[in-house]
């Protein structure tokens, strides 16, 4: 640790320019947690009258130094060795310049676009999500090359196949647990949210690796983190951790050990999900459906509706779930259901995860007839 300081960031993050606020950050880098952000919250309009030593203020870039940490993460020589190519969506972010700087010093080849600052993002959501990312898409489906993005504060990642597909957070997760346990030799438990796929249960199981689970938020994981010995902490929104490295989500880091990963493997992100999927023996399709109400009292009306339910979509109700809003599991044990609020938008999110396309109709037709009963 260099400096034991707090730090407080200004930031949108994957949100538009109105979004921006103070994000405050404790001394051990991860997110603050409840008991630190309702100290400050309580305290937010009160005055205070203190008297600090006049001292110039100074500047000071970090870049230098979170570069040479990065260097004791990644194996950039075995990357270098794999001659890839890569396109990437700086999506007008804070670390477009780092993560390209890092491309150069690794040899890859790329393509990158959207690396100008702009304060309001091109216009667009810096939101590193499919449908945010249309010019990366095209760009990986007419060079045949895999594509890497992050949001407008890069700590979240986004990624796309050789094909053009969007490979989902889950995935990464867990192709990036294996990197680890077998390429890297990291030992730990694995981290992730009630929100996160049973696919990194059931491939935990497969790799012998403990699991973790935390409500949504990566202040659960980055606390998980700093108390368990982990290798990879991840959620499904598209943040992850490593063992070594800080409690707090990191974009740059995710798409480097994407790359790490291919290097290693001497595969394509397409043959790593083929294998992966192999593995478990089982698609997993998730979806998120978010319904945008008027008030908290409206949401826990529709929650208590979802408590009072024994079946969704002819699928009884086999178990349930309280560490983070409610999750009902169903009876094929392939698919559940998680109603929660978000803690930063008026929203009452509504998760879903089955093995297919005909199960997820289904239940999104009958989760909106319950919805609205």
């Amino acid at each position: 640790m260099y400096y034991s300081a707090n730090a407080i960031m200004f930031t949108a993050s994957h949100n538009p320019p109105e979004y921006l606020g103070m994000k405050f950050i404790p001394d051990y880098a991860g997110p603050a947690t409840d008991e630190i952000t309702k100290e400050i919250v309580e305290n937010i309009d009160n005055e205070f009258s203190y008297n600090l030593p006049k001292k110039e203020f100074k500047t000071r870039s970090f870049e230098g130094i979170y570069i040479e940490h990065i260097e004791t993460l990644i194996d950039f020589e075995k990357i270098k060795t794999a001659k890839m190519f890569v396109n990437y969506d700086g999506l007008h972010g804070a670390n477009s310049s780092i993560f390209t700087r890092l491309l150069d010093y690794s040899d890859i080849e790329y393509k990158a676009i959207n690396l100008e600052r702009d304060v309001n993002f091109g216009g667009k959501m810096p939101d590193p999500k499919e449908k945010y990312l249309p010019e990366l898409k095209e760009l990986c489906t007419k060079l045949n090359r895999v594509g890497l993005s992050n949001d407008g504060d890069g700590d979240r990642f986004g990624c796309f196949n050789e094909e053009g597909t969007f490979v989902s957070a889950n995935e990464i997760i867990a192709i990036l647990l294996k990197h680890l346990k077998e390429n890297k030799h990291l030992s730990g438990s694995l981290v992730k949210t009630v929100g996160a796929s049973s696919m990194l249960d059931l491939y935990a199981k497969k790799l012998g690796v403990n699991v973790i689970e935390t409500a949504v938020g990566f202040k659960w994981v980055g606390q998980a983190m700093r108390e368990n010995d982990v290798i990879i902490g991840g959620e499904e929104s598209g943040g992850l951790s490593i063992k070594g490295h800080i409690p707090e989500k990191d974009g740059i880091i995710a798409n480097l050990l994407i790359i790490e990963a291919m290097a290693y493997s001497g595969k394509t992100l397409i043959e790593l999900q083929k294998e992966l999927c192999s593995t478990v023996n089982c698609n997993f399709i998730n979806e998120r459906i978010d319904l945008e109400l008027d008030s908290q009292e409206e949401q826990d009306v529709i929650i208590d509706k979802f408590k009072k339910v024994d079946i969704i979509a002819s699928q009884k109700i086999i178990k349930t779930n309280t560490i983070d809003g409610l999750k009902l599991y169903l009876a094929d044990e392939m698919s559940w259901v998680l109603i929660r609020k978000s803690g930063t938008e008026p929203l009452l999110r509504i998760y879903i995860e089955t093995d297919t396309a005909e199960k997820m109709t289904n239940l999104k037709e009958n989760i909106k007839k319950i919805s609205k009963s």
